[in-house]
């Protein structure tokens, strides 16, 4: 949590800053929703749908056999389709917040990010998801950064940050520093805080503690705080004192105050309620309101068929009083242990 001085120009643009596209891909791997894959591409059609209204979309298949059938069903969901590139690019698995590159701004030059990706220590199948910024490069021809540290690529996943385009970056200790599910063998709190600042330009720094129960990523920030602006940030907050996430989120929102607090940073705290804790197959899933993707003129909000949806609703629509609050069912969707953010990637303008 120290302060950085920013040692170069690189800049990782926030969300909710002017963007060109969404990347994504389109959904193949049944083992990742065993038992409800058939459900899944209704979501990832609703999701498109709904950016194509408002900006370019691109989106990944495997096979030339795929762009025509998926062209064909995307003709009747009236999506706009002048704002929708496919290309080829074989992929593991959808989750592009993790596995395509990460944008970057070097004065007004885009830059491509190309970490290095391992399936989160968890799955051995990765060999297609940890190329796919050849893809991005190919159909974008930006300049390619690969972040190295002692002449090794450095492992990270999108969903494990989160920036306010001013120099402040939140992520977890749980993900990054914790002995399961190891990203980068023997790094330490501050070779990650070298990283950030040397490749992202971040000079600020808060490390939460954990991330929430169901999570297989081990912590991903994602889930539990996300900026929504320079100096507004959203928080998940539980209140039911029996459930798992109920000392670990208190503990983040002890944290998040207590930064805020020494380091006179003057940002607003928003408590997020978390969805009642959700089983599928028996299996506890991570749904959380804090999945969401902003987009130009929208934000895309997860909902879960919970009696909280609607207030959650009604919070999102009080501080994005410039964008459309859609909301997205990913009732099913969160079986892949992810939800829409984790599905999405922004390119800036």
């Amino acid at each position: 949590m120290r302060n950085l001085r920013n040692k170069n120009q690189y800049r990782m643009p926030a969300e909710w800053e002017k963007q060109k596209s969404t990347w994504l891909a389109w959904p193949h791997n049944k083992s990742d929703w065993p038992g409800l894959f058939e459900k899944i591409p209704n979501v990832f059609l609703k999701i498109i749908y709904e950016l194509s209204k408002v900006q370019r979309v691109n989106i990944l298949v495997k096979n030339r056999k795929e762009i025509i059938t998926l062209n064909a069903i995307l003709k009747k969901t009236n999506a706009d389709m002048k704002n929708l590139r496919i290309h080829i690019c074989k992929t593991n698995r959808v989750w592009l917040r993790d596995t395509a590159p990460i944008f970057l701004k070097k004065k007004n030059k885009i830059i491509i990010c190309n970490w290095s990706f391992n399936a989160w220590a968890k799955y051995n199948d990765f060999e297609y998801d940890n190329k796919i910024f050849q893809c991005v490069k190919r159909n974008s021809n930006f300049e390619l950064l690969t972040p190295k540290m002692n002449g090794k690529k450095i492992v990270l996943e999108g969903g494990a940050f989160d920036v306010n385009g001013k120099n402040i970056l939140i992520t977890t200790k749980q993900c990054l520093l914790s002995e399961k599910q190891i990203r980068n063998k023997n790094f330490e709190l501050k070779d990650y805080e070298y990283i950030f600042n040397k490749f992202m330009g971040i000079n600020k720094i808060i490390w939460l503690n954990k991330g929430i129960a169901g999570d297989d990523t081990n912590g991903h920030v994602d889930d539990i705080a996300r900026f929504v602006s320079p100096k507004i940030v959203f928080l998940a907050s539980e209140t039911n004192r029996k459930d798992t996430n109920y000392k670990n989120l208190k503990n983040n929102m002890n944290i998040l105050e207590k930064f805020n607090r020494d380091k006179k940073l003057n940002l607003k705290l928003v408590k997020i309620p978390m969805p009642k804790a959700k089983y599928i197959f028996r299996k506890r899933v991570p749904a959380s309101y804090l999945n969401f993707y902003i987009a130009n003129k929208i934000v895309l909000l997860p909902t879960f068929k919970d009696k909280k949806d609607k207030l959650v609703f009604n919070i999102f629509k009080r501080y994005f009083k410039d964008r459309k609050i859609i909301p997205i069912d990913c009732s099913n969707l969160i079986w892949g242990f992810g939800a829409i953010h984790c599905v999405t990637q922004q390119e800036p303008e």
